[in-house]
């Protein structure tokens, strides 16, 4: 099991927006929705470029550089499954959101 490392306090993360933090020196992308948070990679699977710049659409995000579109609650490229980006286990205890990132 991956071990869990602190990435950002619950309150602090905007509901329905992209926020880039470094658990671990790691480019990670969350999304609030309500009480649940997702966490991606912040690199599309294409190019490497930061997604943290692209449009969000519901939890579907469009990369800035190529408009390859991902769904954030599971990673998956939408027109190619098998270039999906990386994703995260989420814990939030105590107002405070996990990952469980290497």
């Amino acid at each position: 099991m991956t071990p869990l490392t602190e990435a950002a306090e619950l309150d602090r993360l905007p509901e329905g927006k992209l926020v880039p933090v470094f658990p671990n020196g790691l480019p990670v992308l969350l999304l609030r929705r309500g009480e649940e948070v997702f966490a991606v990679e912040n690199r599309c699977a294409h190019m490497g470029c930061p997604l943290a710049a692209g449009e969000l659409d519901g939890y579907v995000l469009r990369c800035p550089c190529h408009d390859w579109r991902f769904d954030l609650r599971d990673g998956k490229f939408l027109d190619a499954p098998e270039l999906s980006l990386r994703t995260y286990a989420v814990k939030i205890k105590d107002g405070k959101v996990f990952l469980g990132v290497p």
